[in-house]
């Protein structure tokens, strides 16, 4: 199997998952509770930043977890260097943080991270990350979401803020609906439509303004005035 894209395994694809994180004791349990999963895989660790680039950009992971205090280079340092490598533009990020470490979660998102989980998060909560993130959606955890984005987003020096003239008016009410950290399933029933279409008018929304992902999304929300600061 080349790296860089799922492996197909009786009958349905295997995630690839690389794992960073100073502390031992934390990728021994995130690496017992991915690798009982007969989807997931750990393709390789890190204890540093710098080894966190060496073996994703080895390995080309579906997913990245990066804790985002490391030594050498932190987690956020690492997510730049993923972003701004072509070769890794199927590897998605999630950032492991702590709720002391919030001043860092927008951040995150503006350098494009998929998703955020905090460390004392349910197992099946991580599991569900793992998965949505490498479907291609983002994982924003409704609690940091909506208490910490927009508080962080209006206390930043003000950013350009994008231009909605191309969204028709249902686009913006989806992208106001994604700055909440709504899922596409959860649009679609706020707005009484199918979750294709809310998919569809979320990817439509990305392209007009040349979102990276749905993180970025989010961010741009906040930034247009979609969504109201915490």
């Amino acid at each position: 199997m080349a790296p860089g894209g799922m492996a197909a395994g009786r009958g349905r694809a295997v995630i690839r998952v690389v794992l960073a994180d100073d502390q031992p004791m934390v990728r021994v349990g995130l690496r017992v509770l991915i690798e009982s999963e007969a989807d997931l895989k750990i393709v390789g660790e890190a204890e540093n930043g710098r080894e966190a680039i060496e073996v994703i950009r080895r390995t080309r992971p579906d997913v990245a977890m990066l804790d985002i205090r490391m030594p050498i280079l932190d987690g956020l340092a690492v997510l730049r260097e993923v972003v701004a490598d072509p070769a890794l533009a199927d590897t998605k990020v999630v950032m492991v943080t702590t709720f002391e470490m919030d001043e860092y979660v927008f951040e995150a998102l503006r350098a494009g991270a998929s998703g955020f989980l905090v460390k004392d998060a349910e197992p099946a909560e991580l599991l569900r990350a793992v998965r949505v993130v490498a479907a291609g959606d983002s994982l924003l955890s409704p609690s940091v979401t909506r208490r910490l984005i927009g508080a962080f987003a209006a206390r930043r020096p003000a950013a350009p803020a994008p231009d909605l003239g191309e969204l028709t008016p249902r686009e913006r009410e989806v992208m106001a609906l994604v700055g909440h950290g709504l899922s596409n399933d959860e649009i679609a029933g706020r707005l009484f439509i199918s979750p294709a279409t809310a998919r569809t008018h979320v990817s439509r929304v990305m392209l007009k303004l040349a979102a990276r992902d749905r993180s970025q999304l989010v961010v741009m929300a906040h930034q247009a005035g979609l969504v109201a600061p915490a």
